[in-house]
């Protein structure tokens, strides 16, 4: 019988061998997974963020913005004598890509007390969902929009649980090839130079479409303007910074904003851990086969 040097084999690989070649494979998935997919054009950072302003004040509620979406894929319109959300509705969903959350708030200024608020993904400047994708069916367009492949995508459903707004949706009545399903930003128009189909649909200006910095100054413009109509801002620093901005004349934690999350973008957070892994593991298999190996010895002297 051969012996390789980390103990009796055939000549096949060692033990520590493969612990080594394990944690080198390891961590180039994680480093590819952070810098991008094999073969992929590296994105260019100084290429303009696409943004949607959101002005809550002037938003009357009217869903234009939801049938618009719903036109785009292809799917019925919204009924035109409903009042309200059916069963199952008024949520993000697998085929609903934004809707809009209407909110009670009480003790709220003037005399409304029904708040309109559009949901949908919030394409994040440093995207959670992209980082955690582990086979790169979510990614990050040159304009800024967070994308789904499904033709990649390995059911692993990773982006959901990493999404700090929880925007994601999965297609659970499909057994065989499930999917996931979320706003896509309207990536094909705006690369095309026609702007998202829910800013077009809007009647009341409520959403304003451009670049991030410019949307960033127009929302601090408003503000500086109008001390006494807006008291909040989002999207401008939580979690590094949304494509999504919003601005509202009542505090963002009574329309369901997360305002918990931090202000650095949560893949830093995660990232320094997972970089860590792979020397984690090459020490602990260097550990293990220095025992194994005294383990051999102190046996063949007995």
């Amino acid at each position: 019988m051969s012996e390789t040097p980390d103990g009796p084999g055939t000549g096949g690989i060692s033990r520590r061998s493969f612990l080594g070649l394990g944690a080198a494979g390891l961590g180039a998935a994680l480093l590819m997974n952070r810098t991008g997919w094999a073969g992929e054009t590296p994105e260019n950072p100084d290429s303009p963020q696409s943004s949607v302003l959101v002005d809550l004040t002037r938003c009357i509620g009217c869903r234009a913005c939801e049938n618009a979406c719903r036109v785009r894929q292809k799917r019925p319109p919204l009924p035109v004598s409903r009042v309200g959300y059916g069963p199952g509705e008024g949520r993000l969903s697998f085929t609903s890509w934004t809707f809009v959350d209407f909110r009670e708030v009480q003790g709220a200024p003037a005399s409304k007390t029904i708040f309109p608020v559009k949901r949908q993904c919030m394409h994040c400047v440093d995207a959670a969902c992209v980082s955690a994708c582990p086979v790169a069916a979510l990614h990050k367009t040159p304009r800024g929009a967070v994308v789904y492949t499904a033709s990649r995508c390995i059911g692993c459903r990773y982006c959901m649980i990493a999404c700090p707004f929880k925007v994601p949706r999965y297609e659970w009545n499909e057994g065989l090839t499930p999917r996931v399903g979320k706003c896509d930003f309207c990536d094909d128009r705006v690369a095309s130079g026609t702007n998202p189909a829910c800013v077009m649909a809007c009647p009341t200006g409520t959403l304003k479409f451009g670049t991030r910095t410019n949307m960033l100054r127009e929302a601090q413009a408003r503000m500086r303007v109008n001390p006494g109509r807006y008291v909040s801002i989002y999207g401008d620093k939580v979690v590094a910074g949304t494509s999504w901005i919003y601005l509202s004349d009542v505090p963002m934690e009574q329309l369901g904003f997360r305002v918990d999350l931090p202000e650095v973008a949560l893949p830093s957070l995660t990232w320094a851990s997972l970089t860590r892994v792979p020397v984690v593991v090459v020490t602990l298999g260097i550990v293990l086969a220095g025992v194994y190996r005294l383990h051999g010895r102190k046996a063949s002297h007995d």
